[in-house]
């Protein structure tokens, strides 16, 4: 196991400049985490320009504003329940979200989900990427390379000076940002920010659009569920689970619901094919020169959560290699594959041709399908089967108690990712897209998650029957008590 170094296990310390820890664990003396930063730093991570576009997706097929909201509510309170659960997991065990997977999937077997994660951060940071490079030209006539350019070298840097850097621009964003947007939705409210309907447009209710209005928004935050363990994992070990469920569920859903159903009031009654230029126009019909604020800071924020994205690409990395080859988690680690996540995103970036709200809408789909095995099989087994009790030393070794390759985990991650391939609807990748054979005879609606979703939970459930839970209690009983000299 990576631990404290002696230097540092019996003193507690400042936290550094230049945030030290990576995919090792925390002791309990820099813990130095507090809950009410839990609300502030998910509020913000979703107070962006990702999140209007989602409000996009149901008008663009004609679903009426009334269902946009509907769907919108019941799909971000669905994939916010899951992130929040998760977050329950940090302050118990001072680890990375992928490393505490290795008692499910193994200690090289997490390889399998922690790729699904990868591809999860890298393409939450292409897709910012192109909505930046778009919003931005279309707002203020910036060029989108040079847009680009700055983004990755700010979220970057964010991500390379770590954990309490993230919180402290999260924060200062939001007490920024949050006034004007205020004023934006009650001059939408008031019909100060102007706009009709297009009555050459027909809105209405389509079970099609409903369902792929309520995946996408659920979508939306079960994407955080790979990482929002790693910004709670600093907390004392003392915080009450229910303390850090509620802080993060109320925090990562209401700004999602309000910028989506703000996104969607854009579409239909602006005509908006660009979040950031409908906020702007939507915020200057207020009064002059608050949308371009507006618009701006709101453009800052979802660079922060691209460096947000960096940090937990970051660790999935490191912990892959570590699955394989033992490495020691140095700052020089993380710097280096900070840098080299950035230049791969912003590469990509450049070669996608797809417009904005296309490549959320496919991005998000995608990402759904590969987390909620992951999700599924993560929470059952931390709430319904082990019940939070880990030989964490044991994390750290492929000889331990959950072996190297954990056959259950794997195996019922199989089973809900192979559930849901009938299922699925893939909007658009370029040129080529994919609607499964049931999904193709249900009209295209898309219900893969929630079929993939039971299936792996009630596979893992079946699965687990045969684990032999006593013998991880002396494992954990041991580990305990290793973590305590550490700490002594």
């Amino acid at each position: 196991m990576t631990a404290p170094s002696t230097a540092t296990s019996r003193t507690a310390i400042r936290p550094p400049l230049v945030e030290v820890r990576s995919i090792d664990w925390v002791p309990s003396h820099e813990r130095h985490g507090k809950l009410w930063h839990q609300g502030p730093l998910w509020f913000l991570g979703n107070f962006q320009y990702f999140s209007i576009p989602i409000g996009f997706i149901g008008p663009s097929m004609g679903l009426s504003l009334i269902w946009t909201v509907v769907a919108s509510v019941l799909g971000i309170g669905i994939g916010t329940l899951f992130m929040a659960f998760h977050a329950s997991q940090g302050p118990r065990m001072g680890l990375p979200q992928m490393i505490q997977s290795r008692a499910q999937f193994g200690f090289r077997g997490v390889i399998v989900p922690l790729l699904a994660t990868l591809f999860t951060y890298l393409a939450f940071n292409v897709a910012d990427t192109v909505l930046l490079g778009e919003g931005l030209k279309s707002s203020f006539g910036w060029n989108p390379v040079a847009v680009a350019v700055g983004a990755a070298i700010i979220a970057a840097l964010l991500a390379i000076f770590g954990h309490d850097w993230v919180h402290k621009a999260f924060r200062v964003l939001l007490y920024i940002s949050l006034p004007l947007v205020i004023i934006v939705t009650l001059g939408v409210i008031v019909g100060a920010a102007g706009g009709t309907a297009d009555p050459t447009v027909k809105y209405g209710f389509t079970i099609v659009a409903f369902m792929a209005q309520l995946t996408a928004a659920a979508a939306y935050n079960i994407t955080y569920a790979p990482y929002v363990s790693d910004y709670s994992r600093y907390l004392p070990t003392a915080t009450k689970s229910r303390a850090v469920i509620s802080a993060v569920f109320f925090g990562a859903s209401s700004s999602a619901i309000w910028l989506i159903i703000l996104g969607a009031w854009l579409a239909i009654r602006l005509g908006a094919t660009d979040g950031l230029a409908g906020l702007q126009l939507a915020g200057n019909n207020v009064f002059m020169h608050l949308g371009d604020a507006t618009a701006i800071l709101s453009a800052l924020a979802l660079v922060a959560t691209m460096g947000m994205n960096a940090y937990g690409g970051m660790l999935t990395v490191l912990t892959s290699i570590d699955s394989f080859k033992k490495i020691k988690p140095t700052r020089a680690a993380r710097v280096v594959t900070v840098l080299v996540l950035t230049v791969v995103w912003f590469l990509i970036a450049q070669m996608v041709t797809a417009d904005g709200v296309t490549t959320v809408f496919s991005t998000l789909t995608i990402m759904l399908y590969l987390l909620v095995p992951w999700t599924a099989t993560n929470l059952v087994d931390y709430f319904l089967v082990r019940k939070g009790h880990y030989a964490i030393t044991d994390l750290f070794t492929a000889k331990g108690v959950y072996g190297a390759w954990a056959w259950r985990g794997l195996a019922a991650f199989s089973v809900g990712l192979v559930c849901e391939i009938p299922f699925m609807v893939i909007p658009g990748l370029g040129s080529w897209v994919y609607t499964g054979p049931i999904a193709n005879t249900m009209g295209g609606l898309d219900i893969a998650w929630l079929v993939g979703l039971a299936a792996t939970s009630i596979a893992y459930l079946i699965f687990s029957r045969s684990l032999d839970l006593t013998a991880e209690r002396a494992a954990t009983v041991r580990s305990d008590a290793e973590l305590a000299t550490l700490e002594s």
